[in-house]
């Protein structure tokens, strides 16, 4: 029969004169990119809707809001061939163009017939149903799919690729695929108070609110399996063994595998995890992410998602009718093999890195420990202790670097003609524009007065610094932080890898805000990464560049499927690039002297039985109501620089000189 519809506008003709049928197969184009075909003139050959059959068969190359991108042109439209009382026919080639993921689009071409109506008063024109002067879409299934028959139907599969390890420095699997337990009540083996009992008793075992999980077992499905914690196979770190929660009836316990750090605390804010998408990526995807599927939600696994995740592969098969009761044979139409991920390749140097989570461990405020590899910038560990509760203090800290700063002091008064023997002012106190400031409380007296500038860098006399304020200006603090690698620029943070603040010093500034800066307080913000940076810079001899995320090759395009190695990095394989105006190789040997003093006999001499040759500088910067101190140290011993900082502390020689030496001892 035919099925009338929005009938498309009528050509006067007159004896064997037929329009041409670019129109409707135009207008059938429109209407199958829209899935709709309701408003067609269709000419329909069998018992069928063609409404139903077009939404049953695309359905599912469809997302979730029926809005997957796909396109539906005219590729060709053949010769017109007149036919008895006056009719037509034409042939049509459609180009179909669906995205089924985000990197696969499957294009292909179907025909259509199209059957041209006489005007009324033909033989033809005389058919039960027919709208004269008008072509008519002869509908068949294969105009949506090639070859695709009456009843058939299609099936999408999405082909899942491996996700990718993320390395450590030696281009070892740091975070990797680790066997895991899912444990949690199984409601299909008990129920009422059964349930109750199960989910009450498991809480206690792995430390939930008992009435809060009750509530949650309660809310799911009868059949649920409601997880109450995973844990790892190996290294668990918790207090209780999976044979003892299966000892609770209704308990159940699931193997997985989940991309996992050494340890659940393992560089965590840097590091992020993955798991099973939220509702909100899920929506932010646009039907790309479906429930259950395992994204980045947090640090490098967040932030190189792309990269790590792959491609994933699809395919498309056609099912014949009854293709599920009998198994049938079905046919593959379109594939696209999956690309894995392409591993993520860091500088962590793993057992560093756990040994400064170990040094933090009990160290109640918020605190870092950063270790820089001065040769080539590579940042070998960045931990930020528990007081940090979650947060990179490390690579994102911004506090005043208090007398760290006068590394770079150290740097600016020697390019304004000031060496480690110049004679320097010492006073007890030193006043700028009605401003007092004064030395560390316990400053010792033999170190006051005119001394040699080593003197008062090894004992960090704030006011022989802040003396100095009329040979350096304010604009020449910021050049000597810049040429030490303490930088805003937004280039150096990005090269980082992972986000990064280093520091700012203002270019100007007032007199008493200038004097401040010369201590490293007032306006100066560094953290520890840029002053574990600065102390990187005095042992190279030129400004280092921090690395933490190494350059992989083939992470544009997710990588070869099997996994691609990691190249060096610029910063890796070649060490600093030339900065104008940054450190030279004679000026940092100048700072390495001064550093090794604060050791030999300054506020850094417990260091003094650590390994090797190291030089270090103590840091405080008062805040709040100035009773309260941001504490560091800093310290180089051969090809490493570190950095310590304590968010509140005592002194730097205090608090975080014993971290500093307990840091560097158990290496």
């Amino acid at each position: 029969m035919l099925i009338p519809g929005l009938a498309l506008p009528l050509v006067a003709c007159s004896g064997p004169d037929v329009p041409p049928p670019d129109d409707v197969a135009h207008a059938l184009a429109e209407a199958l990119a829209a899935v709709d075909v309701s408003g067609l003139p269709l000419d329909v050959g069998e018992s069928v809707s063609p409404q139903t059959q077009l939404s049953q068969v695309v359905e599912p190359l469809l997302d979730a809001s029926g809005e997957r991108k796909h396109a539906v042109s005219v590729a060709d439209v053949g010769d017109v061939t007149t036919t008895e009382g006056g009719g037509a026919e034409a042939t049509a080639t459609l180009a179909w163009s669906w995205a089924v993921t985000p990197t696969a689009t499957w294009e292909y071409s179907t025909d259509v017939d199209l059957t041209y109506v006489p005007p009324a008063g033909t033989a033809a024109a005389e058919e039960d149903g027919a709208e004269p002067g008008q072509w008519q879409v002869v509908w068949q299934p294969d105009l949506i799919v090639p070859d695709l028959a009456p009843g058939e139907r299609l099936e999408v599969e999405r082909l899942e690729p491996d996700r990718a390890d993320i390395l450590d420095g030696a281009g070892d699997p740091m975070v990797t695929a680790r066997d895991v337990w899912h444990i949690g009540v199984d409601k299909t083996a008990v129920e009422g108070l059964g349930e109750e009992s199960a989910a009450r008793e498991l809480a206690v075992l792995v430390g939930r609110e008992p009435n809060v999980f009750f509530d949650i077992v309660q809310a799911a499905g009868d059949k649920a399996f409601v997880e109450a914690i995973t844990i790892r196979k190996k290294n668990s770190g918790v207090d209780f063994t999976v044979d003892e929660a299966l000892d609770i009836i209704g308990v159940a316990a699931i193997p997985d595998t989940l991309e996992l750090a050494p340890t659940s605390d393992f560089a965590a804010p840097i590091v992020g995890r993955a798991g099973e998408a939220t509702a909100e990526v899920i929506e932010a995807s646009g039907g790309d992410v479906k429930q259950g599927d395992v994204v980045g939600l947090s640090g490098i696994q967040q932030s190189y998602e792309d990269q790590l995740a792959g491609d994933r592969g699809v395919v498309v098969r056609v099912l014949p009718p009854g293709a599920d009761d009998d198994g049938e044979e079905v046919r593959e139409v379109f594939r696209v093999d999956p690309v894995d991920g392409t591993p993520v390749a860091t500088t962590l140097d793993v057992g560093m890195q756990k040994h400064a989570e170990k040094v933090l461990s009990d160290v109640d405020p918020a605190s870092a420990i950063v270790a820089v590899r001065p040769s080539s910038g590579e940042v070998l560990a960045a931990a930020s202790g528990p007081g940090s509760e979650g947060w990179s203090t490390a690579t994102l800290g911004q506090y005043p670097p208090g007398s760290t700063f006068k590394v770079v002091d150290g740097l600016a008064f020697q390019r304004a003609g000031l060496g480690p023997d110049s004679k320097v002012e010492c006073s007890p106190t030193i006043t700028v524009d009605g401003r007092e400031f004064s030395n560390v409380p316990g400053y010792p007296s033999s170190a006051l007065g005119t001394v040699p500038l080593r003197t008062a860098f090894a004992h960090s006399c704030n006011t022989a610094m802040i003396a100095q304020r009329e040979k350096v200006a304010q604009k020449d603090l910021t050049a000597a932080a810049a040429a030490l690698g303490l930088t805003d620029d937004e280039d150096v943070a990005a090269g980082v890898g992972v986000p990064a603040f280093l520091g700012s010093v203002p270019a100007k500034a007032g007199a008493t805000e200038h004097a401040a800066s010369l201590i490293g307080q007032g306006k100066v913000q560094a953290s520890p990464l840029g002053m574990a940076t600065v102390a990187a810079s005095v042992v190279a001899g030129e400004p280092v560049r921090p690395v933490l995320v190494r350059e992989t090759e083939g992470a544009g395009d997710g990588g070869d499927a099997e996994g691609e190695e990691p190249s060096e990095s610029p910063e890796a394989s070649d060490g600093a690039e030339t900065v104008e105006g940054g450190v030279t190789a004679d000026e940092a040997a100048v700072l390495r002297d001064l550093m090794h003093g604060v050791v030999t006999d300054g506020s850094a001499d417990l260091l003094q039985g650590v390994p090797g040759v190291v030089g270090a500088k103590t840091g405080t910067a008062q805040y709040g109501d100035g009773s309260r101190q941001h504490v560091w140290m800093l310290a180089i011993q051969d090809d490493l620089a570190v950095a310590v900082f304590v968010e509140d502390g005592d002194y730097g020689s205090t608090t975080a000189g014993p971290i500093m030496k307990d840091f560097l001892t158990g290496l």
